[in-house]
């Protein structure tokens, strides 16, 4: 079968991008999502997105796809660039309302940025030392996806991958992991993250629930305030804003672009992608 796909990236974090709609997907999803995400094999991307019909009366429904071939609750670069992908496709625009399995999603597509509205945070753990962690302490966030969040003096040296790693499997994030989160205050109302991501098993070029968990954190802690402009890995900085209300955070947003880099069509065919 031959699908059509457009490649896109937010601050660097990158996705394939499909129009399901019409029912015509891979049968075996999860291996095609392996094959295309690989870099040196095939298109490669962080992950996959899919446009899916709504059956509560949203504009359309995500679905989102890891590189490892996993479908998780969310993704907030994903949510932007999808968001783009949608109104590109003439669904609407430029407000956009549609469904996640982490919750209904909003969002705003303007000429260069892309905002979206992530609801509350939750599940927020105080600081806190973790048993067999030989690193500071850890702040847990859920933003769409579980976050564990560290303050660091240098981002360049800190061991982002055997840290990322660790925390990823430990047991107080059992059983479905978690991603990790390196931040290093920068200012009054800046941060600068890099994390480790939970199913492509490494660190990205960004991560858009990263930074919205980690500048939440910032904030909650006492480090800066809201509005928090985050630099990203790639270069990119997203800009993080929310309400505070008895410790906890409301109506969290992530503003920033969202990039179509090419666009292609595949041939799926014994278990390998063509371009």
């Amino acid at each position: 079968m031959n699908i059509r796909f457009t490649k896109m990236h937010g601050a660097g974090n990158d996705f394939v991008v499909l129009d399901g709609r019409g029912g015509k997907l891979p049968r075996d999803l999860d291996a095609w999502v392996r094959h295309v995400c690989d870099r040196r094999r095939s298109v490669g991307a962080d992950g996959v997105l899919i446009v899916v019909p709504s059956d509560t009366g949203a504009d359309f429904r995500m679905r989102y796809f890891n590189a490892d071939g996993g479908e998780v609750e969310m993704c907030g670069n994903g949510a932007r660039c999808i968001s783009r992908f949608a109104v590109d496709l003439g669904l609407k625009g430029p407000d956009l309302r549609f469904e996640t399995l982490s919750g209904p999603i909003v969002a705003n597509v303007g000429r260069e940025a892309v905002r979206v509205h992530l609801g509350d945070g939750r599940e927020f753990i105080p600081p806190r030392l973790l048993p067999g962690f030989d690193g500071p302490e850890v702040t847990s966030l859920n933003t769409g996806v579980p976050h564990a969040v560290l303050f660091v003096d240098d981002l360049e040296e800190a061991p982002i991958v055997p840290w990322g790693r660790l925390l990823r499997h430990h047991a107080a994030f059992a059983p479905k992991g978690t991603n990790a989160d390196f931040v290093k205050v920068l200012g009054a109302n800046r941060i600068a993250v890099r994390t480790y991501e939970r199913g492509v098993e490494d660190e990205t070029m960004a991560c858009g629930t990263g930074v919205t968990a980690s500048a939440a954190v910032a904030v909650l802690l006492g480090k800066c305030k809201q509005p928090v402009d985050v630099e990203t890995r790639s270069g990119d900085v997203l800009r993080v804003d929310f309400r505070l209300e008895g410790g906890e955070t409301r109506d969290l947003t992530l503003e920033g672009p969202a990039v179509v880099a090419f666009r292609g069509e595949m041939e799926w065919q014994d278990e390998r992608v063509h371009v």
